[in-house]
């Protein structure tokens, strides 16, 4: 898919040098950095929908608690 964007002639140039000292195309930046951004979503909808399920879920811990002291306990 091909996307026109709009940006400040010293911002393109300044991003373009930026992204050569990476080894990149400007284009290539902004569709890496795109994926990265729709990855970072992909994850939050998911610890969204696993804390969810966790919070639903009514757990399985019979009365059992969390005992700070046990939990350094190194004996």
């Amino acid at each position: 898919m091909n996307i026109t964007l709009s940006v400040d002639e010293r911002v393109a140039e300044s991003a373009r040098e930026a992204a050569r000292k990476m080894g990149k195309s400007l284009n290539q930046a902004v569709r890496d950095y795109l994926e990265q951004l729709a990855g970072q979503e992909r994850q939050a909808a998911e610890w969204q929908a696993w804390e969810q399920r966790c919070l639903s879920g009514g757990g399985a811990l019979k009365g059992w608690k969390f005992d700070r002291d046990a939990l350094h306990d190194r004996g």
